[in-house]
């Protein structure tokens, strides 16, 4: 490794942040077991928070962003890991208080890790990333529960966002019978062209209502929240179950109990920032076997590294269709 590396760098002054794409020290490097040569990471939500300096997702500065990224061990103090092997990380705290993947170079926690899955390619693992990841374990939630491609509707809210489009994507290769809910009218085709059955607008989930609505759902993921999950939950069919994963729309729910003690109906909880090993390793083993690689040439797009600073802004305003990913070395 050179003395110095490229990486996206955020700064705070006077409350203010900015980011600049610069060159960095090697011994800036945080503490870590395993030293990766970054490949790509991933623009997600939650990076768009932390560079437009919202939300303190951030807890101390100077932060590199990215949640995610793959790489190849290049230096390791640990025995599950050599250097050359390839590697992904989602979650920990990485590009929150932990440096991320927006840089040629991270050091992390061996225990972060995940190797690569044989098929997967470091631009196909990053073109899932962390959506692909959280829409993986939300539908692992909602197989717990007793879903299965028995011909019922399934839906997926923020269909066009990069978990949204990653869940359609996903149950409808494994059969699924998927509505897509968005207020994006120019990605009906996208989503079509994704597997979705049907695409509704998200205007009658969001719409103030009774409790209760007409029955519908046999299992949804929503990458939404705010006044979209309860439109959801007052829908779901009898012990049908959401799987809730987002909350773009907001953190408030105003729902009521009926429908969990009328028709039993079930919200589960995706947290995919501290998933298990084992589970991660489930997971992408899934993901590599089952999602169709055509599915990420239509659900990605790579950029480099300097357009992850004006794209911030865009996918924080939903205007960014799937999932766009970050070449750092570009």
């Amino acid at each position: 490794m050179a003395d110095t590396f490229t990486a996206l760098i955020l700064e705070q002054h006077n409350n203010q942040t900015s980011a600049e794409v610069r060159s960095v020290p090697r011994d800036a490097l945080p503490a870590g077991d395993v030293l990766v040569r970054v490949a790509y990471s991933g623009l997600n939500y939650k990076d768009g928070l932390a560079i437009r300096g919202k939300n303190k997702v951030v807890r101390s500065y100077p932060m590199v962003p990215g949640i995610d990224f793959v790489g190849t061990v290049e230096e390791s103090a640990s025995p599950a890991y050599a250097p050359g092997d390839a590697v992904i990380l989602t979650g920990w705290g990485v590009g929150e208080r932990h440096w991320g993947g927006m840089a040629q170079y991270a050091r992390v926690k061996s225990e972060w890790l995940v190797p690569l899955p044989d098929g997967l390619t470091p631009r196909d693992a990053m073109a899932i990333g962390t959506a692909g990841f959280t829409a993986m374990l939300s539908l692992l939630a909602l197989e717990e529960r007793g879903l299965a491609p028995d011909g019922r509707e399934v839906l997926v809210t923020g269909a066009s966002g990069g978990v949204g489009s990653l869940a359609v994507a996903l149950l409808a290769a494994l059969g699924y019978s998927v509505v897509a809910s968005t207020g994006r009218a120019d990605a009906h085709d996208y989503l079509r062209a994704l597997g979705a059955k049907e695409i509704i607008d998200r205007t009658p989930l969001t719409a103030e209502s009774g409790p209760m609505g007409s029955a519908r759902w046999a299992g949804a993921i929503d990458t939404v929240g705010g006044a979209t999950l309860p439109g959801v939950i007052r829908t779901l069919a009898p012990n049908a179950s959401v799987a809730a994963c987002g909350n773009a729309g907001g953190f408030d729910l105003p729902t009521s109990v009926l429908p969990f003690i009328l028709r039993g109906v079930n919200l589960l909880g995706i947290n995919s920032l501290d998933t298990p090993l084992e589970r991660r390793k489930v997971a992408w083993g899934r993901l590599a076997r089952e999602l169709p690689r055509d599915t990420l040439q239509r659900t990605a797009h790579v950029v480099p590294l300097r357009e992850a600073i004006p794209l911030a802004e865009q996918i924080l305003r939903s205007q960014v269709r799937g999932h766009t990913v970050i070449d750092v070395n570009a």
